[in-house]
Order: C-alpha cells, then structure tokens, then sequence
C-alpha cells in the first residue's frame, strides 16, 4: 500500500526540483543559494541530522563517500571517507558555544501556560509521570466573585468525580447537560475563559473538590484568592454541589444556586 503522506512529499519536492533544480527549505520564501542544491535557512531551529549508536553506523551498507551522521555512542559527528574505506570523525574547531542549559522545571507560584502554576503532581496521582513536570494551572485572578454552579434548572449532570484530574470531565459533563458553554454558571464560565499563553486549546475547566483543596492549600503562593467561598465541579446530587470555604477550608455541600467565588484551571 502507498504511504500518502510519502508520496505527497516526493511529489511536491520532485516539483520543486524541476523547477528550479534546488530545493529550499526556510520561512521568508527566498530562494537557494547558486552554490547549493538544497538550503535550509532558519534564526530560530536547528537541522537534525541522522542519529545513530557506532553499532548502527558500521551496519550501514555500502555507505557512499562523504555520508555523515552523528554517533550518540560518544556524541561526535562522523562522515565516511572513502579513500581507505573508514568513518572519520570530523574535528571540531577551537570555538565553543556556551553549552546548552534546559530551563528549570516550573514550580508552585510560576507564572506558566497562561495562569499560575497551582499544584505540581507527585508520586501517585493520577497524571503523574516520572522524570517529567506535570500539574495544575490556575487563571490569574477568580473569574467570578459570585455565580451559581447551576443554569437555572435543577438538573442531574452526573459530574460525580471529586479526585485529581476529574474535573475536566466534570466540565464537560455539566457543559453537555446544561446546554452550550455559557458565562451564567460556574462550569460554563470556566470552559469560555481563555488566556495569553495557554497555546489557545480552550481546555480550562472547574476544579474538582480535591483540586480545589489544592489551590487552597497553595492559595499564598499563587495570590489572589478571597476569603470567600469557591465552587468545585463536582456535584453531590440534583440539588448540591460541593464549594470550599477558603479561610477554614472546610469543603461542604452546597445549593447549586449559591453565588460563590470561581477560579479556573487547566492541566499541563
């Protein structure tokens, strides 16, 4: 079977190359240079060249003069010569570029995707993952100081989840039962909130009861918080949800057409 995707490439590239008889890779839509059958011109990326163990390079078969790739074995740069029919290593230069720092990991308190960086997942929670930063952001300031949790209507929604990393459905949950994503409730509001920065995927949502014990907890470092109480999405029954009160942090079940303080959060 044809890879598609493949030979859409090989088409558009073959058509490149007859044109001009050079391809050129870069973002301004200049030309190749004269000199060169392919150019790839960029002041923001790289280009990656084949990456390959010492073991996977001496299994390349007839490997043509002048092939060159990079061994991760000892993370140097080789091209075959030839002439003795040998890889060589291709010598670096006296000049060095200041090595590479990865930036650090974000913690509580930073500002990231958008929001603040609320809560950081650790060993055992859902959506943990070793070796990697993973966690919750919350908007920057409450996107309500007081909005029912409910649209007007008494209504199941089922959105019963309470743990880490429920929330998210919850919304969807409440969103599907009480009609389109609307600003005249808490779940709605959440979901219409978007922000500079977090990349415009429109994924903020209502905390569940246990996330919204988080931003509690780290409530001094992420700011901004009232002494109020804020709604969760996680619902108790057709008439009650669950809010938390932010000076006790006492989480009790509240009517749904109580007006309480309302933060949204994401997931990153």
């Amino acid at each position: 079977m044809i890879n598609l995707k493949l030979f859409f490439l090989a088409t558009i590239i073959l058509a490149t190359y007859t044109l001009t008889a050079q391809v050129s890779v870069t973002t301004d839509g200049t030309d190749p240079d004269g000199s060169a059958m392919l150019e790839v011109r960029s002041t923001e990326k790289g280009m990656l060249i084949p990456r390959m163990t010492q073991t996977e390079i001496e299994a390349i078969t007839s490997p043509a003069n002048g092939l060159t790739v990079f061994c991760t074995t000892d993370d140097t740069f080789y091209a075959f010569i030839l002439a003795g029919g040998v890889w060589k290593e291709i010598q670096y230069g006296t000049g060095t570029i200041a090595p590479y720092t990865p930036p650090a990991p974000p913690v509580v308190g930073d500002s990231y995707g958008g929001g603040i960086v609320a809560y950081i997942f650790e060993s055992g929670d859902p959506g943990y993952v070793m070796g990697e930063t993973h966690g919750l952001i919350a908007s920057t300031a409450d996107l309500s100081t007081g909005i029912q949790w409910y649209n007007g209507t008494w209504i199941t929604t089922n959105a019963t989840g309470t743990a880490l990393g429920t929330g998210s459905a919850n919304t969807d949950a409440i969103i599907t039962v009480q009609g389109p994503t609307s600003t005249d409730y808490a779940a709605g509001l959440c979901r219409a909130y978007s922000a500079t920065g977090d990349g415009g995927l429109n994924d903020w949502y209502l905390p569940s009861k246990d996330e919204l014990n988080k931003l509690r907890i780290n409530r001094w470092t992420i700011g901004g918080f009232a002494t109020e109480s804020y709604w969760s999405s996680s619902e108790v029954s057709q008439n009650n949800a669950w809010g938390q009160y932010f000076v006790t942090g006492n989480q009790n079940s509240y009517a749904k057409n109580n007006t309480f303080h309302v933060r949204a959060v994401r997931a990153f």
